[in-house]
């Protein structure tokens, strides 16, 4: 076989010309000091605040980000397995801010805060990330709030109506069915999905048992909503830097679905559940006191505040130049003995737009959702309720807390009058009414009906074990001989010019009916 020299000498020609030498440049540190997720690195004079860092170990590359910039040191928090580190291991500054994969291919899974499958599914593949840490939109970019989210519970669409784009705190002791009202709201935004109104739902839970964790999902599951949702699992055994960062992925996936209705996309529209921030500061406590900041009251660091308000100031109903995206958050705060002035419970109340309050007493005689009507707010009202709603429910909170006034008087064995008499029967009606089952959520035109007929006097004379088997009856009359009219309520959402024809039918459907 002969030799090519002037082939030979063509391809040498060919690479000299493609060979270049770039130069990496990289700061290197070392650690000095690494524990409970936190490590000290010496020689990184010019990491900034927040940069990602490259731990360089024996079992491959470990994350971290810088938290605390000191005289000689960085302190940094280590996102993995922090016992891969070890003191004198090289650090790397990659110049880089966390980032978190979003888009589509995250429906239907549950990841971690850093965006890994924990499902047991394929690695998601997502080209598009997003800063996790960002500043919320501004003033000029948002709109008022003032499309509703129909949550699907009753006591909640009616009382305390939540906006798509509002923040509506959920606050209770443990085991009042904080969880479940959220997932009810979940659930009920099945209705919408697939329309141009669809709802995208992120549930972010923080420092949870992972055997509740998979109870939630099974939950999802079963009634068909984990198609539209994403779960984002830091779970007890997590570290502490993976619980405080988890709300901010949450966030971060839910913010690429809001802006996508700049370009004219859906979904555009986001519920984020946050479960709960408690177990958050909890965490970022940890890592600031490992990170010797000064521990300030309750032994929580100064910026707590901070930690909350920037993580809720990223729910916004954004304008419609900017698309009409809206990301809601409902936020989970856990009271310890029904203690909502304690310091966490106080600053995220301050931060949200109003309440829902559960108490532990009405959870235990049977009253579920256990919502308390009096201290539970709305600071959007009416602006988040269809104009149906609005009609009935106006005066049903104020009813409500005069029936539980009402109610603590006549224990004390009193004669009452008659119109008392009354408005203790109609309100023990209306009470019965608003209890609901776990994850059955209710058509909201369904809930108008409902309490239009409770407040038009209809149930008043039925007995309090009857009100559940009458309401079924009722809406199963309303969606087949009287479905025209129903019909009707849909089209015109209100009352106005119906409410003759509502009261007769209801007469009529009274007078045939038997429990």
């Amino acid at each position: 076989m002969k030799i090519k020299t002037d082939e030979i000498t063509s391809v040498i020609k060919q690479e000299i010309e493609q060979f270049s030498t770039e130069l990496e440049i990289s700061e290197v540190g070392r650690v000095v000091e690494v524990g409970d997720g936190i490590a000290r690195i010496y020689g990184l004079s010019k990491a900034m605040a927040g940069e990602l860092l490259e731990f360089d170990t024996d079992q491959g590359p470990v994350m971290g980000q810088v938290m605390n910039l000191e005289l000689d040191t960085v302190g940094a928090v280590i996102y993995g397995n922090y016992l891969y580190v070890r003191e004198g291991d090289t650090v790397k500054s990659t110049g880089r801010l966390l980032e978190v994969p979003v888009g589509e291919q995250l429906l239907g899974r549950v990841v971690n805060p850093l965006g890994q499958p924990l499902d047991g599914g394929p690695a998601i593949d997502s080209s598009i990330t997003r800063k996790l840490d960002i500043v919320a939109p501004g003033i000029a970019a948002r709109q008022p709030v003032k499309e509703p989210l129909q949550t699907g519970i009753k006591a909640v669409d009616s009382m305390i109506p939540i906006g798509r784009g509002q923040r509506e705190l959920v606050i209770g002791d443990r085991k009042t069915g904080k969880t479940a009202v959220c997932l009810d709201a979940i659930i009920s935004q099945k209705q919408y999905w697939g329309t141009p109104e669809a709802v995208v739902c992120i549930y972010v839970a923080v420092g949870q048992k992972d055997s509740t964790v998979a109870g939630v999902v099974q939950a999802l599951k079963d009634n068909g909503a984990m198609e539209y949702t994403i779960v984002v699992v830091a779970g007890s055994a997590s570290p502490a830097p993976l619980q405080y960062i988890a709300p901010y992925a949450g966030a971060a996936m839910g913010e690429h679905f809001m802006w996508q209705g700049k370009e004219g996309k859906t979904p555009k529209h986001v519920l984020c559940v946050y479960d709960d921030l408690s177990k958050q500061a909890n965490a970022y406590r940890q890592l600031s006191l490992l990170l010797r900041r000064p521990p300030g009251r309750e032994a929580y660091p100064g910026d707590v505040f901070y930690l909350h308000s920037r993580l809720l100031e990223r729910a916004t109903k954004l304008s419609d130049d900017n698309g009409g995206g809206s990301l809601t958050a409902l936020p989970i705060i856990e009271t310890q003995e029904g203690d909502v002035s304690a310091y966490i419970p106080t600053n995220v109340i301050s931060i949200t737009d109003g309440q829902i309050y559960l108490q532990p007493e009405l959870f235990s005689a049977g009253v579920r959702p256990a919502i308390n009507v009096g201290i539970s707010v709305s600071r959007v009202g009416g602006n988040a309720q269809i104009k149906a709603m609005k009609e009935v429910a106006g005066s049903l909170r104020l009813d409500l807390a005069a029936y539980r006034e009402l109610e603590a008087f006549a224990q004390l064995g009193t004669e009452l009058d008659p119109s008392s008499q009354r408005q203790l029967d109609r309100g023990g009606r209306m009470v019965e009414l608003l209890k609901q089952g776990e994850y059955s959520p209710f058509n909201v035109i369904d809930q108008c009906i409902s309490i239009f007929a409770a407040s038009k006097g209809f149930l008043d004379d039925l007995a309090l074990d009857k009100v559940h088997a009458f309401e079924t009856d009722l809406i199963e009359y309303f969606t087949g001989p009287k479905k025209e009219l129903r019909d009707k309520l849909v089209e015109q959402k209100s009352f106005k010019k119906l409410g003759d024809e509502f009261i007769a039918a209801l007469r009529e459907f009274k007078a045939n009916w038997s429990a």
